[in-house]
């Protein structure tokens, strides 16, 4: 199961997020709902660091993705953030054995 936490403020905006786990739908390396699980996550990171150069603490391990933004966030990373969560929650939505997501306030 990949359990995915999304950590919204009390405006109700994404200030980070953590996926871990494997799907084990397929073999290593042929599982699709990881990979697309995957590619959402990473692509976000990237997105952040890359294009809007926002400061994230990460941390990245087979298996794992913790993002935490480092200022609050804005409409741009915001907008990041959300279509992760739609494209994750659609994912879920096909798979809800191997997909969790919960959203926490904090």
């Amino acid at each position: 199961m990949i359990d995915i936490q999304i950590y919204r403020n009390v405006a109700g905006e994404i200030t980070g997020f953590a996926a871990n786990g494997h799907a084990n739908t397929a073999p290593r390396g042929q599982d699709i709902v990881c990979a697309g699980v995957a590619s959402l996550t990473q692509t976000a990171a990237l997105g952040l660091q890359q294009h809007l150069a926002r400061e994230v603490r990460l941390e990245v391990t087979a298996g794992k993705l913790i993002l935490d933004l480092v200022k609050p966030p804005d409409a741009l990373s915001g907008a990041i953030l959300e279509t992760m969560v739609l494209g994750l929650a659609e994912i879920a939505k096909l798979s809800p054995q191997s997909v969790r997501i919960v959203e926490h306030r904090r």
